[in-house]
């Protein structure tokens, strides 16, 4: 039986919850997902995560679902102050991991718990330091297919990992869902972890 409704498709943010022992129950919402002018990086992630646990409630309710609390989820990196999404293609891609190589960046994740009008965010940061990085090597990572869907163009999970010089923070953060923050919201909402 479910504990929570997750409102992300992302295999990644449903591998960490089993990790913590939430069970829960997975579907995919539809938000218009845009950085406002003059809109911080912190705002944006944040915004867009209550969004997304705002939709999920919405999509509950209207399937007559039974009522759980929604957990929504963004992630994005940002490096000199630009926020670095998903790559469109390779170029993007390129643009992205050349901006990252031999240098620091930061990895944001929002998260938003809804449960009818309550609604309970906060945000984990992590700091990722990469090696310098060859313009071969981002063309054969690029062909793996594995930079497709992830933020600033990389998988700490996957093959992304052997960019990574050092990190600073939360792991799970950069993966996706910094579940050392993700866990003690759910227990806001009386959501049992394995603990």
């Amino acid at each position: 039986m479910s504990a929570i409704y997750l409102a992300s498709q992302s295999p990644r943010r449903a591998e960490l919850l089993r990790q913590v022992g939430v069970p829960f129950t997975q579907f995919s919402v539809d938000i218009f997902e845009q950085h406002q002018r003059g809109e911080s990086a912190d705002a944006y992630v944040a915004r867009l995560a209550q969004e997304k646990a705002q939709a999920g409630w919405r999509h509950c309710q209207a399937k007559g679902w039974v009522s759980l609390p929604v957990l929504g989820s963004d992630t994005v990196v940002v490096c000199d102050e630009h926020i670095l999404e998903k790559p469109a293609d390779l170029h993007e891609a390129q643009q992205t991991l050349q901006l990252l190589s031999g240098r620091s960046h930061r990895v944001l994740s929002a998260l938003a718990v809804v449960f009818g009008a309550r609604c309970e965010w906060a945000i984990a940061t992590t700091e990722v330091t990469f090696r310098r990085i060859s313009s071969v090597e981002i063309e054969r990572y690029w062909a793996t297919g594995e930079p497709c869907d992830k933020a600033g163009a990389y998988g700490i999970q996957g093959l992304g990992a052997v960019f990574v010089e050092s990190i600073s923070g939360s792991y799970s953060n950069v993966v996706g869902l910094p579940l050392e923050t993700t866990v003690p919201l759910l227990k806001k909402f009386d959501v049992a972890c394995w603990q």
